[in-house]
């Protein structure tokens, strides 16, 4: 059995789907599991729906959810021919269950309502897909995610329970009724059926955790790249493929902000040693990369830009050493406000902290950390992260920039420099 997941690139108009039908119909003697993403920009637009909502703006809410409706109900009226009316009464549930919240007040916080909202874009997109697949013979059997992973209630980046979603996953998908199962990444639900999200790109952890708990032979992320790349291709046209990575690296990479592979995806993995693969879409035949659990050497450097960085200078308020009971305190406002630092540096009496530009977050973490320090906020700043650096591309990276922040470990140096 073999896991798949195709992101929003590989689904975000009718021939991408067509072309995705494709590639599944290549596997028809397996069992396959596939996880979908939201269609193209669909999750973009569904945040400023939610943000509309928000802010006490119900008629633009409704409007923005509507181009998102008849986006959807559009592919499914020049996609499908024979099972279209069934499409549309599924499709019009998800529909009801966004807009029946719309018409309503916040009286929570935004996180909350974030979930709701967001999370039909891969409802949506899977029984498009799901429906198409049916259509053109390729059978399967659609399910909503919601029923299967169970969270805590951290909106916006939940945890998973295991326990229960293993046994539920188990329940529901046998292969007997069915060689392949469609259902959704990014999302689960509360114990009281409430929609929860497992941080941005979260569709590359939930097919790792369909794989951990059914022992997937291999799951494949399917993307619109020819596999993982040492840089971002967009802004560095020189990045080349890395044809075989180690999970240890692939871990380092995804903590230090490279977009490929979502940072929880690799443990599920790891603790079975299920390889991943990540394959292009546009072209199946492509070897892609293969990230297992061998160690690799040798590797050229690998970089990664933050754009959008904060740095918060903290200096103790009475020139006190900063000790173990300001950083424990510290650690606690992280845990409490959910901030994740990319760059800590400590001196005697001060610290900086690089964070993304989260206004909200910054605020709250600016608050909180007012108590025990003095502190000021740079802003408009980014965080440049090398592997395997050397002193060439170092110098290549860095040349022009105005640098406020360095940290240099024997594998890893990072720089973080104004705009």
């Amino acid at each position: 059995m073999k896991v798949f997941k195709f992101g929003g690139a590989s689904v975000q108009d009718i021939d991408r789907i067509k072309n995705v039908a494709g590639i599944i119909d290549g596997y028809e003697s397996e069992q396959l599991i596939i996880i979908i993403s939201a269609m193209g920009k669909t999750t973009n637009a569904l945040e400023k729906v939610t943000e509309a909502f928000f802010a006490g703006n119900k008629e633009q809410a409704l409007q923005l959810f509507g181009i998102v409706k008849q986006q959807h109900l559009n592919i499914a009226k020049y996609l499908l021919v024979t099972h279209y009316n069934g499409c549309y009464s599924q499709l019009n549930d998800f529909f009801t269950e966004v807009e029946w919240l719309l018409h309503d007040k916040p009286v929570r916080e935004y996180d909350y309502y974030y979930d709701q909202i967001v999370c039909v874009g891969e409802l949506l997109s899977t029984c498009i897909v799901s429906t198409y697949l049916n259509e053109v013979g390729i059978e399967n059997k659609w399910l909503d995610v919601r029923d299967l992973v169970r969270t805590d209630n951290n909106f916006r980046d939940a945890a998973i329970n295991w326990n229960w979603t293993s046994d539920a996953v188990k329940a529901a998908i046998t292969f007997i009724d069915t060689n392949i199962y469609i259902t959704q990444g990014f999302i689960g639900s509360t114990d009281d059926n409430e929609s929860t999200t497992l941080g941005r790109e979260g569709s590359d952890y939930s097919a790792a955790i369909f794989a951990n708990i059914l022992d997937a032979e291999s799951q494949t992320i399917w993307k619109d790249v020819v596999g993982v790349m040492n840089a971002d291709p967009k802004a560095f046209p020189e990045a080349q493929i890395l044809a075989e990575l180690s999970f240890e690296e692939v871990i380092e990479m995804a903590y230090y902000g490279a977009q490929v592979i979502h940072p929880k995806t690799i443990k599920p993995l790891q603790n079975k040693g299920i390889p991943l693969y990540v394959k292009c879409f546009l072209d199946s035949s492509l070897s892609g990369t293969v990230i297992n659990k061998k160690l690799i050497k040798n590797l050229p450097p690998i970089y990664v830009v933050k754009e959008k960085q904060v740095l918060v200078h903290l200096h103790s308020q009475d020139f006190s050493f900063v000790g173990d009971e300001p950083i424990i305190a510290l650690y606690q406002i992280f845990k409490e406000i959910k901030i994740k630092p990319n760059l800590i540096q400590t001196g005697a009496v001060s610290l900086q902290l690089c964070v993304d530009d989260r206004q909200d977050k910054v605020d709250q973490l600016a608050s909180a950390a007012s108590v025990i320090f003095d502190v000021q906020i740079e802003k408009g700043l980014e965080l440049l992260t090398i592997r395997h650096y050397d002193e060439t591309i170092i110098a290549q990276l860095t040349a022009g920039k105005h640098i406020v922040l360095e940290q240099k470990a024997i594998e890893t140096l990072q720089v973080l420099y104004r705009i």
